[in-house]
């Protein structure tokens, strides 16, 4: 699956989540609604945002997608307890 599609999946489709994120990237509602837009081609998401995208909306699946087609496996970092 493509990653502007994986990611429109998790966030416009989960409701008030896009708002949520939006917010988090200080950029308007609309804008990214365009970007996340699998079948717009005039406008995505850039490389520097998919961190604030993956952290403000909780959703790592399109990262998990991304280093298992570069042949890595993603794996959490365990908190480490005091």
């Amino acid at each position: 699956m493509h990653v502007t599609q994986m990611l429109h999946d998790a966030i416009v489709r989960r409701r008030g989540l896009a708002k949520q994120v939006a917010k988090a990237l200080n950029k308007p509602y609309s804008t990214l609604l365009r970007e996340l837009n699998p079948w717009d081609r005039g406008a995505k998401i850039g490389v520097d945002d998919l961190s604030l995208i993956l952290k403000s909306s909780g959703d790592v699946s399109a990262l998990k997608a991304i280093a298992e087609d570069l042949g890595y496996k993603l794996t959490p970092i365990k908190e480490k307890r005091a």
